[in-house]
């Protein structure tokens, strides 16, 4: 039995991942997820409200990650500048997360369910960005826009990443940047 809240969590995500890669989302329980994992049902649902949730707890973590990043932009660069250089510090630990984040790519891919859980996400992430910029002195409509194409060209390049096994986020990310901005100038 796992001894910490943060232990059963970590168990409770390998064990459901592995489960849905074998099984499939839909043909895996809670109860299944919970005894791979060695805890009780009980307390899968103290740290997951659902047998979805238990996928996207990736969620909280990249939120976390945006956060802090754009908290150690300086105040007076502008919103663009300061997203551009919050693109560039999550990527290592995006990178860091790659084998995770393929396999629940895999799963996402093949279960509707989960493709409105993981747009909600994005939707959800978009407005934390929108918020964040406001506050940092972004008229809405500012923020709005910053937030919806920074996500866009990065997860335009988190997509390019994938589909090129062994590549380096970062330059993807920095084509990305480099191919939307010629489309501006343009």
């Amino acid at each position: 039995m796992p001894r910490s809240g943060k232990e059963s969590r970590e168990r409770l995500e390998t064990a459901a991942l592995g489960l849905f890669l074998a099984r499939g989302f839909d043909e895996v329980t809670t109860a299944e997820i919970a005894a791979a994992a060695g805890v009780t049902e009980r307390t899968y649902f103290r740290h997951f409200p659902d047998k979805r949730e238990v996928l996207f707890d990736g969620e909280r973590r990249l939120a976390e990650w945006v956060t802090d990043a754009l908290a150690a932009v300086p105040f007076d660069v502008p919103a663009w500048g300061a997203m551009r250089r919050v693109a560039d510090a999550i990527v290592p630990p995006i990178e860091a997360n790659r084998a995770a984040a393929d396999q629940l790519a895999s799963i996402v891919a093949v279960t509707p369910a989960l493709q409105e859980r993981a747009a909600a996400k994005e939707v959800h992430l978009v407005a934390l960005i929108t918020r964040q910029l406001i506050d940092r002195g972004a008229t809405a409509e500012q923020a709005s826009l910053v937030a919806r194409t920074t996500w866009g060209v990065l997860a335009h390049a988190i997509g390019a990443w994938r589909d090129e096994p062994g590549s380096a986020l970062q330059a993807h990310v920095d084509r990305a940047f480099a191919v939307f901005g010629d489309l501006v100038r343009a």
